[in-house]
C-alpha cells in the first residue's frame, strides 16, 4: 500500500501577475507549515479534436512555460521548500476542487477582481473559493505582511471554523488576532456582545485576544479593517447558510485589500462535530 505523502499547498495560475503573487504567497504558506508546495496550471483545449496539431503544440508548451515561471518564482520567494510544478489536462475549476481534496491549502491570485464592476460567480475563483473541500488563500497586493490577523465572525458554523484557524495561525505566525463582528444597529449591541462571548467560549485560546464590535453594514466595515490587517479570516456562509458563498463573503471577495482565507470544513459526506455548513444551494447574485 502506498503511505500517501504531506498535504501540500497547492498553487493555481494562469500566467497572470496575480498568478505569480499567489505563486510567492503560497511558497510563504508553504515555508511556514512546512509542507511542500505544488504549482498548478489546467490546460484545456477547446473543441474535440487535435486536428491543428501545430496550435495544440504551441499552446501546451506555453502552458508550460507559464507553469516553469510561477515555479521558478516559488523557488525565489522560499529556496527550502520543495516545489512541484504539474500541468493538468482539464478545466481549471474541476481540477482545483479535485486537488482541494487532499490540499493542505489552495492559493489563488485575485485577477483584478477589484477592477470588475461586479463579482463575476463564473469565474474559476470564485467557484474554487466557494466550493472548495480546504481553505482558500487569494492573494491581495504586494505589501509585505504587517498588522494583526483579522478574523470575522456573525455566530455561524462557518464563521467558528473560521476562528479555529484564526488561532492555529496566530500560534503559526506568533500574530495576534484581532475578532470583529458587526451589528447593523445599535439596537443589536446586546446581541452582538453575546455573540463574540460564544466565540471565545467555542476558541478558549483566543481569549486574551482583542474584539471588537462596530456597528454598520458588515462588508464595507470588514473592507475598511483590512487595509490595516495582514490577514483576514472567515467563513464563505454565514448565518443565512444555504447558497455556496455568502453575501458578505462575496463583498470581502471582490473588495478586500489584503490575502483572505475562506475557511471549508470536512469534504462532503462527512459530518463534523463543528457543525459546518453543508455545500449546497446556488451563488447569490
Amino acid at each position: 500500500m502506498r503511505t500517501p505523502g504531506p498535504a501540500p499547498v497547492v498553487v493555481g495560475v494562469n500566467g497572470t501577475s496575480s498568478g505569480l503573487a499567489a505563486a510567492r504567497l503560497g511558497a510563504r504558506e508553504a515555508a511556514a507549515r512546512g509542507q511542500p508546495l505544488r504549482i498548478l496550471h489546467a490546460f484545456s483545449w477547446p473543441g474535440r479534436s487535435f486536428d491543428d496539431a501545430p496550435d495544440w503544440a504551441t499552446a501546451r508548451h506555453e502552458a508550460g512555460l507559464i507553469v516553469a515561471r510561477a515555479v521558478a518564482t516559488a523557488s525565489r520567494t522560499a529556496p527550502g521548500v520543495p516545489v512541484e510544478g504539474r500541468l493538468a489536462d482539464g478545466l481549471p475549476v474541476r481540477e482545483l476542487l479535485r486537488q482541494s481534496r487532499t490540499a493542505e491549502l489552495i492559493v489563488l491570485g485575485d485577477d483584478d477582481l477589484t477592477l470588475s464592476p461586479r463579482l463575476p460567480v463564473d469565474s474559476v475563483l470564485v467557484q474554487t473559493v466557494a466550493r472548495a473541500r480546504c481553505p482558500v488563500v487569494v492573494a491581495r497586493g504586494v505589501r509585505p505582511p504587517a498588522g494583526p490577523l483579522l478574523a470575522a465572525v456573525d455566530g455561524s458554523p462557518s464563521s467558528m471554523l473560521a476562528l479555529r484557524v484564526a488561532a492555529v495561525e496566530s500560534r503559526r505566525r506568533s500574530v495576534p488576532v484581532e475578532i470583529v463582528h458587526v451589528v447593523d444597529s445599535p439596537a443589536a449591541l446586546e446581541d452582538g456582545h453575546r455573540v463574540l462571548e460564544a466565540a471565545l467560549t467555542a476558541v478558549p485560546e483566543l481569549g486574551g485576544s482583542q474584539s471588537r464590535l462596530l456597528v454598520g453594514e458588515a462588508a464595507p466595515i470588514l473592507i475598511r479593517a483590512s487595509r490595516r490587517a495582514r490577514m483576514m479570516i472567515l467563513g464563505p456562509r454565514g448565518v443565512g447558510g444555504g447558497s455556496l458563498l455568502g453575501a458578505v463573503a462575496q463583498q470581502v471577495l471582490h473588495r478586500c485589500a489584503c490575502p483572505t482565507v475562506f475557511v471549508h470544513g470536512t469534504p462532503a459526506g462527512h459530518r463534523s462535530t463543528a457543525g459546518t455548513v453543508p455545500s449546497a444551494g446556488a451563488l447569490m447574485s
